[in-house]
């Protein structure tokens, strides 16, 4: 009896796990769609796709998408190509490597309220960034307030993320053969026939992981533009989760869960994309 029950133990284990999964994430979320496609949820009147249209309608709304797609086509690409020049610089240190690592780690373990106040205290219109400017008589101005903003964010989300993908970089760098470099050289191999053909090639894996990770991190950098800006930014900054904010606290659930169903289609569409190149690419290297 005992051993039959030390047998059942990982099912009755991936069970309750499933079903505290689903209780608690997968019913409540499709649950929610019925929101989407009502006109309230006092009256519950049935309405189709017309909260999505109204969306696509909304200027609010298109401004923090465009926004939010504007942040994503240059920050995650500029993270990638950074924390993974990080990455091969560190792996090439021959000493003290581990505590240049530390320095891009750092940021991953400050709270997201120091980091906001320190960028705010450094890119304010009295900040440290135009006490430097001063000295070379250049005018200073609010960068959060200006045309400038997006930029700061691209930074700030930089500085946030660059430690988790360099980490992840440097770990798949670890498991690339030293065998295949030292043949190389030996064939008069340069550092660009061998990071094309060597190391970017085995490190596609943890690539497409990296990818993915910086582009669900991206929608976190909401975070750091509430606490700087508060509820209502400037229109530069201005994302799709400021939005969805203010829908929940107007109460407006119709419009803040067909948000929601928007913003998740399009996570879901770019990983399957993710996953069909990687799959792509895997079968053209055994190919």
């Amino acid at each position: 009896m005992r051993k039959k029950w030390a047998l059942n133990l990982p099912w009755i284990m991936m069970i309750a796990s499933l079903l505290g999964f689903s209780f608690f994430y997968l019913v409540p979320f499709f649950v929610s769609f019925l929101y989407s496609i009502v006109d309230n949820p006092i009256n519950r009147e049935f309405c189709g796709l017309s909260n999505y249209k109204q969306l696509l309608q909304n200027s609010y709304f298109m401004r923090g998408l465009k926004n939010t797609a504007l942040f994503m086509a240059v920050s995650v690409p500029l993270n990638m190509v950074l924390s993974l020049g990080v990455a091969l610089v560190i792996r090439n240190i021959k000493s003290y490597s581990n505590y240049f690592s530390l320095i891009f780690l750092i940021p991953l373990a400050t709270p997201s309220a120091t980091s906001a106040f320190f960028w705010q205290n450094f890119f304010g219109l009295h900040g440290v960034l135009n006490k430097y400017l001063s000295v070379f008589h250049v005018d200073g101005i609010d960068w959060l307030n200006s045309k400038y903003g997006m930029l700061v964010m691209v930074i700030i989300f930089i500085w946030k993320n660059i430690g988790y993908n360099m980490a992840l970089f440097l770990s798949g760098l670890s498991s690339i053969p030293e065998e295949y470099y030292e043949c190389a050289d030996v064939e008069g191999a340069g550092w660009g026939w061998k990071l094309k053909h060597i190391t970017l090639v085995y490190l596609s894996p943890t690539t497409f992981l990296a990818l993915i990770m910086t582009f669900v991190n991206s929608f976190k950098v909401f975070k750091e533009i509430y606490i700087i800006t508060g509820e209502y930014p400037p229109d530069s900054l201005y994302v799709l989760q400021h939005y969805m904010n203010n829908m929940f606290l107007s109460l407006n659930y119709s419009k803040l869960v067909s948000a929601t169903y928007i913003l998740t289609a399009t996570i879901v569409l770019f990983v399957v994309c993710i996953f069909r190149a990687e799959r792509k690419f895997s079968d053209h290297l055994h190919y």
